[in-house]
């Protein structure tokens, strides 16, 4: 596959301002690990070949399991998430799928159930953010591979 071109060098200004809300949304409190499930669900349901190769070296940088990592399409019959990771991955796959699932009211009622009013909010910006980055990877044919982790040493609940 050869990419298509480099959105983020003919629109820098988009590239710093997509950068600035992944910024905030790394550090709004979320736990990290989480997020890179997160990321790394949408972009399986996205088909985002760049982002599954970044977000998996991300996550086992972080400390995630390959056993997990391996699991994650089939969160829901694995014994391996606990319920709040299981409530985002669920409010991931509604959020990500909107214009096919509407956002169900009882998927919203098991989110709200592990996460609080902000904590919620800023699920729902992480995973707009990764779909952004999806839409744009895929959309220009971004070609995996080359991604090296900046969160080495970084571990669970960082």
């Amino acid at each position: 596959m050869d990419a298509r071109l480099n959105p983020y060098k003919i629109a820098p200004d988009l590239y710093s301002n997509l950068a600035a809300l992944q910024k905030y949304v790394d550090s709004c409190g979320l736990e990290r690990p989480l997020l890179e499930l997160v990321k790394l669900r949408a972009s399986q349901i996205n088909g985002c070949a760049f982002c599954l190769d970044m977000h998996t070296k991300d996550a086992r940088a972080l400390g995630e399991t390959e056993q997990r990592l391996y699991l994650l399409s089939a969160w829901r019959e694995s014994p391996f998430y606990n319920d709040r990771e299981r409530a985002a991955l669920e409010w991931t796959e509604a959020v990500t799928l909107v214009s096919q699932s509407h956002v169900p009211d009882e998927v919203y009622e098991r989110a709200k159930q592990h996460f609080t009013p902000v904590e919620l909010v800023n699920l729902t910006a992480a995973i707009v953010m990764i779909n952004s980055w999806n839409r744009m990877s895929v959309a220009f044919r971004a070609v995996p591979g080359s991604y090296q982790s900046k969160l080495q040493g970084l571990r669970q609940g960082a």
